[in-house]
């Protein structure tokens, strides 16, 4: 029984996009709220969005190992998924959807190996994802190029994921999502 459906994808490879598509698919799969110390945008809600919480309560919170993953970007802000909720999610036999970086979803697979399906979307190439965030129009030059270069170092744990899919047709890539998640729910109960 996989309890944690775990998606990581390089920047711009659209995670996001297939998450919620995935959601509005499957209305009874749970979704992840992550912790942040970032601040919160106007188009955001706490609790809905993100956990958005203090620097210090995030680092308390790190001292008393109660994060499952966790990432520190750019020196900036923390963001990651406390062990409590992985927790109820299994204790109430459901299913939930987590949207994480690489190590993250290593993280994850580490701790509940036997509840964690890994899935690495990728996008068709590195040419087609460069013109993806050119497109979006929100990041500068050097922000793609950095963002290109971590997909570099992201690329090889790939490898290490239990699926792949490749990110070049929207529905295509939902439907094989969906697949993958019926494989892998039998036993799970959804909702909440």
């Amino acid at each position: 029984m996989k309890n944690f459906i775990v998606i990581s994808a390089p920047s711009g490879t659209g995670k996001t996009t297939l998450c919620r598509k995935l959601q509005d698919t499957v209305p009874d799969l749970d979704f992840s709220i992550s912790c942040t110390t970032r601040p919160q945008r106007s188009t955001e809600t706490n609790g809905r969005d993100y956990h958005f919480i203090p620097r210090e309560e995030f680092e308390r919170k790190l001292a008393e190992n109660a994060f499952a993953e966790y990432e520190e970007v750019h020196g900036n802000f923390y963001y990651g998924t406390l062990k409590e909720t992985l927790e109820n999610t299994r204790s109430e036999n459901r299913q939930i959807l987590l949207e994480v970086d690489v190590k993250g979803a290593m993280s994850i697979q580490s701790l509940y190996p036997e509840e964690t399906v890994t899935i690495f979307v990728m996008p068709p190439s590195e040419e087609h994802l460069r013109n993806r965030l050119e497109k979006r129009g929100t990041d500068s030059a050097e922000r793609i190029e950095k963002r290109l270069e971590r997909i570099r170092e992201e690329y090889p744990y790939r490898e290490r994921f239990d699926h792949q899919v490749i990110n070049d047709d929207l529905d295509k890539a939902v439907r094989e999502l969906i697949e993958i998640i019926s494989l892998k729910t039998e036993g799970v109960s959804h909702g909440s």
